[in-house]
C-alpha cells in the first residue's frame, strides 16, 4: 500500500501540482511573516538598545510634558527637576556624572519652509557641555554647540538632507512663532529618533528650557554610576532624594532598556499576529482546493481502489494510502513554502528599507520555531483536508471495480449536509443581527462569532445554492454562447459539491474584500459629512503634531488679509453634573459664520449669553432641555451653574458640548487651542491660504487646510488601510484562482469521452473552449456573488457596533466598486480557464472516446 501511494503521487504529478502550489503559497506566507517579524524586531531592538547605553539611573518628570500652564503645574506639583535637584543627585556617593535633560517637540524647516521628516519624529533637546566644552552625547562633527538663543545645532542626517552648512540661518518652531537661528554645529548621534529618520535640534540650556518647557526646569535627569557602583545601588541612593509620588518615575538604565525591548517585542508580535491572520486565511482557502483535489482523485480512481479492496486491501489500508499521498504532498510543499517564505521575509525587509532608508536593518533571523511551525502547519492542513476524501475512498465497494463512473452521493448525506448548513447559517445570521442591534462595542463579539458561523454555514449550503443560482443565468449563457453556453450551465451544476468547493475559495476572498470596502466607504462618508455638516469655515489652521497652538496664533490669523471671520477652537474637560465632559469653545460673535449646527431647540445666540449648547446624546443622558441648569466643576477649583441654551443634533466635528471661549477663559488661564477656524471674504482661495501661512511666519509645524484637504487626509488613511488589506488578501485570491484552474483541469480530464463525443458530432474547438470558459466564469461569479452579499451584511453589522464611537455612521454601499469586484471575478474565471480550455480543445477525438 505504501508503494501504491508513492506510485499514485508520481503518476498524478500534473493533477496534484495546483494542490502543492496552494499549500506552498500558504506556508510561504506563514514562514515569510515569521522571518520578517523576527528579523525586523531584532533590528529594532538592536537599534534602540543604544538609547540607554550611558544611563545608569534616570529620573523623569511626567508633568513636564503636559500642556498645562506653569502656574497650574506649580500648584499641583510644587517640586520640579531643576539645577538644585541635579546638584543633589550629583553629590551621591555612587554618581559619576549627573546631567539635566530638556526634551520636546521641535520642527525644522528646509529652504522652502516645509517641515523636514515626519512630525512625530521631530525632537529638540539641550546641549549640555562639560568643562571641556563638549557634550559626550552629541559629538560635533563640524563647528561647535549653541551658546545662546540665536544659535542651534543639527544632527548630520538632517543637515545633509536639507543642505544646511555651519553658518546658515535655520528656521525652527515648536508651537508658537518661528525661531530663526544660526547653525553653529553639526553633530553625530546614535539616538533612535535620528537613526529612524527623525530630526534632532539642540539649543543651549536656557533656550531649551524656555522654548520646550519652562525656565529652570528639566524633563529628566540622567545619572551615570561610578566604577564599582551597580545601577541598583545608585538607584537606592537616589530614591530618598526624589519625592515618592506619581509625578516622578525613577528607574535604572537596564530596566528602561528592558521595558523598551518589551514594547518593541509587543509591537512586532502584534504585526506578526495581523499578518498571520491573513496567512491562515490563505491556508483556509487552500483547504477547499486540497479537499476538492483529493475528492476528484478518489472519484477518478474508483476502479483502482475497488480492485485493491477486491484483492484483500482493508478499509484502513485504503484510507492510509490516500493520507500517505497527502502527507508526501504536504511535506514537500511545506519545505518548498519554507524556502519561499525565507525569500518573502527578505523581500519584505528590503521593501521596508526602500520605503524608508532609515529603518533599522540586520541579517535574516530564521528561528527553529519558524521551521517547525511552517512544516507542521503545511503537513497538518494537507492531511486534514484529505481526511474526508480518504474516508470516502475506504467506503468504495469492491463491486465498483466492475462498473464505471463515480459512486453516487446518497440523498441522505445531502439532506444531513443541508440541515447542518441551515442551522449554522441561521444561527450565525441571528448572532450578527443581535450584535448589530446593540449599537456599541459590546456587539463585536457576537458579530465576529456570527460571521464565522454564517461563513461556515454558507459553505456547507453552497451545493444547494448552486443549482438555482446558476439556473438564473442560464438564459444569458445560452444567449451569449449558444450550445456551448447551455453545456457550460449544465456542467456547472452537474457536480454541486465540486462547484461549491471551487466557488467557496472565491467566496472567502470576496467576503473579506467586500466587507472591508463597505466599512471603509461608510467611515469615509461619515467623516466627510461631519466635516461638511458642521464647518462653514473655509480653512482650518492647526499644529501638524496635534499640539496646543500658541496663544499668539489666533491673533495673527485674525489680522491676516482676506479674513472675514475667525475663531480659535479650544478644548476643555469640565465636570458637568459630576461627569467629565469634553467642551468645545468658539467665539460667540463669529460662531454663525464659521460653524453650523442643527438645533432642535434653543438658539446659537445663547453662546453670547454664556450658556451651553449640548447635543441630543448629552441632553438625553443628563435629562436636560433648553432652560435647564447644570452644575459645573472648573479646573481652577471653583464651581457654578451653567444654563442650557440649546440642544442640537449629534454628529459633526464640534463635539457634544459647546461654550463661548470667553466663558472658558474665565476658568482656564491658558486654554488649549486645538484649531483656528477661518472664513474668507472671497471663500477658499489660494491667496487666502498663502496669507494665513504668511501670518504665522510660514511656520513649518502649522498647517492650513481647506475642508477638502481634511477630507483627503482622512480618505488617504482609509485608502492606505484598504490597499494594505487588499495586498494581504491577494495571496488568498491567488490561491482561489489556482482552485478554479485545478477544478477545470480535473473536470476536463473526467469528461474526456464526453468532449470527444461533442467533437465527433460537430462541436468545433472554438465551441469547446467557449464551453469551458463560460463554465469557469459561472463558477467564479457564483462564488463572488455569494461573497459580495455576505460581505455587505457583515459590514452592516460591524458598522452597527461602531455607532457609539462614530456618531452618524451609516452603511454606504459603493456600487461602482462592488460591480468592479464582480467583473474582476469574471475576469479571474476567464484567465483561470485559459489552460484547461486549451487542453480540452486539443484532445484527440478517437482516443477521448476510447477513454475508460
Amino acid at each position: 500500500m505504501y508503494r501504491t501511494a508513492l506510485r499514485n503521487v508520481l503518476a498524478h504529478k500534473g493533477r496534484l501540482l495546483m494542490t502543492a502550489l496552494a499549500v506552498m503559497l500558504g506556508t510561504a506566507f506563514v514562514a515569510g511573516t515569521m522571518v520578517f517579524s523576527d528579523t525586523f524586531g531584532k533590528a529594532l531592538r538592536d537599534s534602540n538598545s543604544k538609547s540607554y547605553s550611558d544611563v545608569s539611573v534616570q529620573v523623569v518628570d511626567n508633568a513636564a510634558g503636559s500642556d498645562a500652564s506653569a502656574k497650574q503645574r506649580s500648584e499641583s506639583s510644587p517640586t520640579v527637576l531643576d539645577d538644585a535637584t541635579v546638584q543633589q543627585l550629583a553629590a551621591l556617593p555612587g554618581t559619576a556624572t549627573a546631567r539635566g535633560v530638556v526634551s520636546g517637540f521641535t520642527g525644522v524647516a528646509d529652504h522652502k519652509g516645509d517641515l523636514i521628516g515626519q512630525v512625530w519624529a521631530a525632537k529638540g533637546a539641550n546641549f549640555a557641555p562639560g568643562q571641556d566644552g563638549r557634550d559626550p552625547r552629541y559629538p560635533m562633527a563640524e563647528g561647535q554647540g549653541p551658546e545662546n538663543a540665536k544659535e542651534i545645532a543639527l544632527d548630520r542626517k538632517t543637515a545633509d538632507r536639507a543642505g544646511y552648512k555651519v553658518g546658515d540661518t535655520v528656521r525652527v518652531a515648536v508651537n508658537g512663532p518661528v525661531i530663526e537661528a544660526k547653525l553653529t554645529g553639526v553633530f553625530t548621534t546614535d539616538d533612535p529618533v535620528v537613526s529612524t529618520g527623525g530630526t534632532l535640534t539642540l539649543f543651549d540650556k536656557a533656550t531649551a528650557q524656555q522654548t520646550l518647557l519652562e525656565p529652570g526646569r528639566y524633563s529628566s535627569i540622567v545619572l551615570t554610576a561610578k566604577p564599582g557602583t551597580s545601577e541598583d545601588a545608585l538607584l537606592a541612593q537616589a530614591l530618598p532624594k526624589i519625592p515618592s509620588d506619581h509625578q516622578f518615575v525613577i528607574k535604572t538604565g537596564a530596566t528602561l532598556n528592558a521595558e523598551e525591548q518589551e514594547q518593541i517585542t509587543k509591537g512586532t508580535d502584534s504585526m506578526r499576529t495581523m499578518l498571520l491572520v491573513f496567512a491562515f486565511i490563505s491556508l483556509f482557502v487552500g483547504i477547499f482546493i486540497i479537499a476538492n483535489t483529493f475528492t476528484m482523485l478518489v472519484a477518478q480512481r474508483t476502479k483502482e481502489l475497488a480492485l485493491l479492496r477486491a484483492i484483500g486491501a482493508s478499509r484502513k489500508q485504503v484510507t492510509r494510502s490516500v493520507l500517505i499521498e497527502a502527507l508526501l504532498i504536504g511535506t514537500v510543499s511545506a519545505v518548498a513554502g519554507l524556502l519561499a517564505g525565507v525569500g518573502i521575509g527578505a523581500g519584505m525587509q528590503s521593501l521596508i528599507g526602500s520605503l524608508n532608508e532609515n529603518m533599522p536593518n540586520g541579517p535574516l533571523v530564521i528561528k527553529p520555531l519558524t521551521v517547525a511551525v511552517t512544516i507542521v502547519v503545511g503537513v497538518l492542513v494537507t492531511v486534514l483536508s484529505a481526511l474526508l476524501p480518504a474516508l470516502r475512498a475506504a467506503r468504495i465497494a469492491p463491486v465498483a471495480a466492475m462498473s464505471s463512473g463515480d459512486q453516487p452521493t446518497s440523498q441522505k448525506s445531502l439532506v444531513v449536509r443541508n440541515t447542518i448548513g441551515s442551522v449554522l447559517a441561521g444561527g450565525g445570521l441571528a448572532l450578527i443581527g443581535y450584535g448589530a442591534s446593540t449599537g456599541d462595542d459590546s456587539g463585536r463579539m457576537p458579530v465576529g462569532a456570527g460571521a464565522f458561523l454564517a461563513l461556515i454555514g454558507v459553505f456547507v449550503l453552497l451545493p444547494l445554492l448552486s443549482r438555482p443560482v446558476v439556473a438564473l443565468v442560464g438564459p444569458l449563457l445560452r444567449g451569449l454562447g449558444g450550445t456551448p453556453g447551455k453545456l457550460a450551465q449544465q456542467n456547472a451544476v452537474r457536480n454541486p459539491r465540486r462547484t461549491a468547493a471551487t466557488a467557496a475559495a472565491l467566496t472567502i476572498g470576496l467576503t473579506l474584500v467586500t466587507g472591508l470596502t463597505v466599512i471603509g466607504t461608510s467611515v469615509g462618508d461619515t467623516i466627510d459629512r461631519a466635516v461638511t455638516k458642521s464647518m462653514k469655515s473655509d480653512y482650518i489652521v492647526s499644529a501638524a503634531n496635534g499640539m496646543n497652538l500658541s496663544g499668539q496664533v489666533p491673533a495673527q490669523i485674525a489680522k491676516a488679509p482676506g479674513v472675514a471671520a475667525s475663531s480659535p477652537m479650544t478644548a476643555a474637560y469640565w465636570k458637568l453634573n459630576g461627569t467629565s465632559k469634553a467642551i468645545t469653545g468658539l467665539d460667540a460673535d463669529t460662531f454663525d459664520q464659521i460653524a453650523e449646527i442643527k438645533l432642535t431647540s434653543g438658539s446659537s445666540a445663547a453662546l453670547g449669553k454664556g450658556q451651553l449648547l449640548v447635543n441630543q446624546d448629552v441632553a438625553a443622558k443628563f435629562n436636560v432641555t433648553t432652560g435647564s441648569t447644570m452644575t459645573a466643576s472648573f479646573p481652577d477649583g471653583s464651581s457654578g451653574q451653567l444654563t442650557v441654551g440649546g440642544v442640537y443634533e449629534r454628529g459633526g466635528m464640534l463635539g457634544p458640548v459647546l461654550l463661548a471661549n470667553s466663558e472658558i477663559a474665565k476658568h482656564e488661564s491658558k486654554p488649549y487651542v486645538a484649531d483656528v477656524l477661518v472664513k474668507g471674504k472671497d471663500g477658499a482661495t489660494a491667496e487666502l491660504k498663502q496669507s494665513l501661512k504668511d501670518a504665522t511666519g510660514a511656520n513649518p509645524v502649522i498647517e492650513v487646510k481647506s475642508k477638502q484637504d481634511v477630507r483627503d487626509d482622512f480618505s488617504q488613511v482609509i485608502t492606505f488601510a484598504l490597499n494594505l488589506m487588499y495586498g494581504l488578501l491577494g495571496m488568498a485570491v491567488l490561491i482561489a484562482v489556482l482552485g478554479v484552474i485545478n477544478t477545470l483541469a480535473m473536470s476536463v480530464f473526467e469528461r474526456k469521452r464526453e468532449i470527444g463525443m461533442l467533437r465527433a458530432i460537430g462541436l468545433d474547438r472554438r465551441g469547446i473552449k467557449r464551453m469551458v470558459r463560460l463554465e469557469s466564469v459561472v463558477i467564479s461569479l457564483f462564488g463572488a456573488g455569494i461573497g459580495l452579499l455576505l460581505g455587505c451584511f457583515i459590514a452592516w453589522a460591524i458598522n452597527g457596533t461602531l455607532k457609539s464611537s462614530l456618531a452618524g455612521l451609516t452603511t454606504v454601499l459603493p456600487y461602482g466598486q462592488l460591480a468592479l469586484f464582480l467583473a474582476l471575478a469574471g475576469v479571474v474565471g476567464l484567465v483561470a480557464a485559459i489552460w484547461p480550455a486549451r487542453r480540452a480543445s486539443k484532445l484527440d477525438i478517437l482516443s477521448s472516446i476510447k477513454t475508460d
